[in-house]
């Protein structure tokens, strides 16, 4: 049997931290396959705290770590193909990339985060700066040998904005592992109280302020609202809120099942792994019309969207699920068909590393 020794350097920040429990739950399935894991994490601390631009640039953090772990790995094993999530560790690792063959995987380009960067925290530097950001990251695109992206929204954006070939780029998203979110039983009779789950650890950036306005206008129908977050929140009628839940657990996914609708009203995500959790719980679900997104919630079809603040919009979608249970069944129904297609994650991590392989395999033909 052949033996693929593969390195994946992984970004630890938010949804990435998810995506990589997942990937090395279904890569420890392939027989073929040798992993080297490579967890570049976030934070600083100690003396990193301390020093100037490493510890207040995470490009430059994310490729000193890239590099570190590298050195260690190599030192160990003799490693057939690289596999960078995201492009954060690979811009100041390209020496490596160019060593051996390599595949960059990404839910966003800069160009892309940028436009999002308010609601992240995050502000464009200098015209003179974001050109040496712009070269950096095409760069590495250059150097890999393919690019992964999450959502069709993302390759448009290195197509337009970073020159990348089309063939060069291949749409695999992340997903979840469907079998783990579906309901244990078949959902009862969708009459009594309608419950409307979020789950979003920043609950201002993920639109929970405004879905509480927005419930609020609900309050004469029979609805209740669970929220999933670490931030605070007051306490309010028919207000449920959960800050220890972890993700994956089975009391998360408990709640998943007991609840109807999950609303995600989000200002900026480019594509939230929690919704294909809902979908594949059979959730019906709202949310905004906003990158990656409407390839999930598909208008009408897998869900309802709205555009990003509009509490009325959000009003009317939320009333329509409470009052329409028939509505509610039908798009959850179409959004489990969807996300089992499209947003499985052992279906996609075998995609990936048939990827990973031919990469391999090219380089010694």
């Amino acid at each position: 049997m052949t033996k693929y020794d593969i390195g994946f350097v992984l970004e630890q920040a938010l949804g990435h931290i998810t995506h990589t429990k997942n990937l090395q739950s279904h890569v420890s399935g392939d027989a073929e396959v040798n992993p080297h894991w490579a967890l570049i994490d976030f934070d600083s601390e100690g003396l990193a705290a301390r020093i100037p631009i490493y510890r207040s640039n995470w490009s430059v953090r994310a490729g000193v770590r890239a590099n570190r772990q590298l050195s260690s790995l190599t030192r160990h094993a003799r490693l057939d193909v690289l596999f960078f999530h995201t492009q954060v560790p690979a811009i100041l690792a390209q020496r490596w990339m160019y060593r051996i063959p390599s595949v960059i995987s990404l839910d966003a380009t800069p160009v892309q985060y940028d436009q999002l960067g308010q609601y992240y925290r995050h502000k464009s530097g200098p015209s003179s700066v974001e050109w040496i950001k712009k070269r950096l990251n095409r760069s590495a695109y250059v150097a890999a040998r393919h690019i992964v992206v999450w959502a069709d929204w993302t390759k448009r954006s290195l197509v337009r904005d970073y020159d990348v070939p089309d063939d060069k780029i291949t749409v695999i998203p992340p997903g979840v592992t469907i079998a783990d979110w579906v309901r244990p039983a078949p959902r009862q009779s969708p009459g009594g109280t309608v419950k409307i789950l979020f789950v979003g650890g920043d609950f201002e950036r993920k639109g929970g302020k405004l879905l509480l306005e927005a419930f609020r206008a609900l309050m004469p129908l029979e609805a209740e609202l669970h929220i999933v977050t670490k931030d605070p929140i007051g306490a309010e009628d028919n207000v449920f809120v959960y800050r220890d839940l972890k993700p994956n657990s089975a009391e998360l996914k408990q709640l998943y099942h007991s609840c109807d609708i999950f609303a995600l009203p989000t200002y900026a995500d480019c594509l939230p792994m929690v919704l294909s959790e809902a979908a594949a719980a059979e959730l019906a679900i709202v949310s905004t019309n906003i990158a990656g997104i409407p390839e999930i919630v598909q208008r009408g079809r897998t869900g309802l969207t709205i555009s990003p603040g509009d509490t009325r919009a959000l009003v009317e979608a939320l009333r329509a699920l409470v009052q329409k249970p028939e509505l509610r069944l039908e798009l959850a129904s179409q959004a489990r068909n969807h996300v089992a297609e499209a947003y499985d994650a052992q279906t996609n991590t075998r995609r990936l590393l048939t990827l990973l392989k031919s990469e391999v395999r090219n380089q010694l033909s």
